[in-house]
């Protein structure tokens, strides 16, 4: 019997491996991608963002919902 193949490479953060330092509310494209389809914030789990980056990106979405930049929900 086969043993399964249990060695997935852990996801790295996307913004840690592109040198990026600071997420600019205003730069909506590159922050959508990081909600759901009904406008909410993904869980670093799901997205594989280091703490430090989602706690950026968390405040960038929100400041971008508070400018109109993004819905607050999907409708």
């Amino acid at each position: 019997m086969l043993k399964k193949d249990n060695s997935n490479p852990t996801k790295q953060c996307h913004f840690c491996v592109n040198n990026i330092k600071d997420i600019d509310y205003k730069d909506v494209e590159s922050i959508k991608p990081f909600t759901d389809s009904h406008a909410r914030i993904m869980k670093h789990r799901r997205t594989a963002t280091c703490t430090r980056h989602q706690r950026k990106l968390t405040l960038a979405i929100k400041r971008a919902r508070f400018m109109s930049l993004l819905p607050f929900i999907s409708g």
